[in-house]
């Protein structure tokens, strides 16, 4: 018997004492991801003449900009869990991808030591995104590891797992926005990475409570896993200096915008041509055929949706530090701050949520998975028309309450509660064996599609008064939502008895 499953294990709070571990190292992570996405679009878009300079980009750049991270966000975790399988093992992995977040964050805070501005900041987004590509699968692949009985306690344990992302995402803005707001915006950076490296600290005094979980089992040889890791790395960095070189010739003659939108249709054409590959020249059954067509399906509503919500980051935060009243007495609260609401919210419903399913079950009356998708988006529409109205109050230089913003990301809550957590059990149900990696795969691309669409959409911004803007997206999402609704009847015939 391995320590990780001995009866003398240490417990906390009834669980493996590892999930504190892990609990603690995805709090920091999730700190420092949110807290320093709750700045990037306001440092973006701030003058660069103020007493707390920023970059001076218009809100179409800015927007691109932060739809090309987030895509890439997460994007570059399918080959961070590939090298942690293959390569490293996922403890490895998470040690040396927290390890470049918190370089990057540092690295965006390089003009404090009197390195140059943009050259400080496009070279610690690509770092960020390198590292929680490395971090973020692979974190959540050790707490299941922690369980390999499965059942309710497992489940118990991701949403303690859950609790501890939502308090970081909590607490992040509230801490860097308050710096990076009022003083300086790379002291704000800085304290990201001071989070991240908390929980690496953590993180290294924590490992021996892990037992086996994460480490790498494979039947390689030492000289095949040594032959095998220099090819990928010589691979990866081929790869990376490709794009580089690419993107930098292309943004000679394309702007950065069109660059990215361009991106976001060659992915689409991509997934189709995929998922007809796997319909017309592949041997699986009818059955399976049917529910690879409902894996597209909710794909294809995941981006919708995922294109409506990650607006929190861009254009709702441009709304809240230009059109909000933020006044409280004679102190001005930050925009970024508003960035919490959504993580409050999760943390008070994900419990309402979890009990209203399992007591819609026990009454038979439990939503089909597609329904839940389409009620996603038709909350997410929901806050959308809040904002919008709130937004068409904010004529002529007049401020608006920010419990405009607070109901809608109650509406945004509900919605994420009703899709996120669905998404990921529904896709390992309906993948066909020998495929569940793949879809995963698929998951994690409708979901940086949707970040990458929704950075372009906020830097519409730039033309769009924001009441139309969020009008046109409450107007698109909540059609999806009706469609997905109609369409629900028809897509649970196609999935067959599953739930």
């Amino acid at each position: 018997m391995s320590p990780l499953h001995s009866t003398e294990i240490p417990q906390w709070f009834g669980h493996p004492r590892g999930l504190s571990t892990l609990f603690f190292t995805e709090l920091w992570e999730r700190f420092s991801y949110y807290g320093m996405r709750a700045l990037l679009v306001l440092f973006m878009t701030a003058a660069a003449v103020e007493g707390n300079p920023g970059l001076d980009f218009g809100e179409g750049k800015a927007g691109a900009i932060y739809g090309l991270y987030t895509f890439f966000v997460y994007v570059l975790a399918l080959p961070g869990g590939w090298i942690a399988d293959n390569l490293w093992g996922q403890r490895k992995a998470v040690f040396i991808g927290g390890s470049i977040i918190a370089l990057g964050h540092f690295t965006m805070a390089g003009p404090l030591v009197g390195l140059p501005d943009q050259f400080s900041f496009f070279v610690g987004l690509m770092l960020i995104a390198m590292g929680t590509g490395l971090l973020k699968p692979n974190v959540s692949t050790m707490v299941g590891d922690l369980y390999p009985e499965g059942g309710a306690r497992r489940d118990a344990g991701f949403s303690i797992f859950y609790m501890g992302i939502n308090l970081g995402a909590f607490a992040g803005p509230i801490l860097t926005g308050w710096l990076g707001e009022t003083y300086n915006w790379h002291y704000g950076f800085s304290i990201a990475g001071l989070g991240m490296i908390l929980g690496l600290i953590q993180y290294r005094f924590g490992t021996k409570y892990l037992g086996d979980a994460g480490l790498l089992t494979t039947k390689q040889t030492p000289e095949q896993l040594r032959k095998k890791t220099r090819l990928t790395y010589s691979i990866l960095a081929g790869s990376f200096l490709g794009a580089v070189v690419t993107g930098t010739l292309l943004l000679q003659s394309l702007p950065l915008e069109t660059l990215a939108a361009w991106l976001g249709y060659s992915v689409i054409v991509i997934a189709v041509v995929f998922f007809l590959y796997l319909l017309i020249f592949t041997d699986h059954t009818q059955l399976e055929k049917k529910r690879l067509v409902v894996i597209f399906w909710l794909f294809i509503l995941s981006a919708i949706f995922w294109s409506g919500f990650e607006q929190a980051g861009s254009s709702l935060n441009i709304f809240a530090r230009d059109s909000t009243n933020r006044m409280i007495g004679g102190w001005e609260l930050p925009a970024s701050w508003l960035q919490s609401v959504n993580s409050t919210f999760i943390i008070i419903l994900a419990p309402v949520f979890g009990s209203l399913w399992i007591t819609l079950a026990r009454l038979q009356r439990n939503p089909s998975i597609p329904v839940k998708f389409a009620l996603g988006l038709l909350g997410l529409a929901a806050g959308f028309f809040v904002i919008a109205w709130g937004a068409a109050n904010a004529q002529d230089g007049f401020l608006v309450s920010p419990v405009w913003l607070v109901v809608m990301y109650f509406f945004h809550t509900v919605g994420e509660l009703s899709l996120s957590p669905v998404g990921l059990s529904s896709i390992t149900k309906l993948a066909p064996a020998g495929r569940v990696g793949q879809m995963m795969g698929v998951w994690f691309i409708g979901t940086a599609l949707g970040n990458l669409f929704a950075g372009l959409v906020a830097g519409q911004l730039e033309t769009l008064a924001p009441a139309d803007l969020f009008s046109n997206v409450a107007i698109i999402i909540g059609i999806s939502g009706i469609v997905g609704l109609l369409a629900s009847p028809f897509v649970k015939r196609l999935m067959g008895e599953i739930e």
